[in-house]
């Protein structure tokens, strides 16, 4: 399997993944705090679509590069592919 050749992606996935960790932590003192249960199921589902939305940012990243690549595509080319793989994101972003 490929991996995510792109710095900036990269790097925007890993900024992604360090907020969900973040709001994980707050979680674990909510309960240790003693947070009522519907607070901490929000701050759950919050985690969960950050986590959901990475997927989804990682998988379209993917795409792009290796679609460009299998593709054989220039770089001059790039942006109309990105252009549409965004429409997509923002497609599958709605299906959750």
């Amino acid at each position: 399997m490929a991996q995510l050749q792109d710095e900036k992606s990269r790097t925007d996935l890993l900024n992604r993944l360090k907020r969900a960790e973040g709001q994980l932590r707050g979680i674990q003192r909510m309960i240790e705090g003693g947070e009522p249960c519907l607070d901490i199921a929000s701050q759950m589902a919050a985690v969960r679509n950050a986590l959901d939305s990475a997927y989804v940012r990682m998988t379209v990243c993917f795409m792009q590069q290796e679609l460009q690549q299998r593709l054989g595509m220039t770089e001059a080319q790039g942006p109309i592919l990105g252009e549409m793989l965004e429409e997509v994101q923002t497609l599958l972003n709605k299906v959750r």
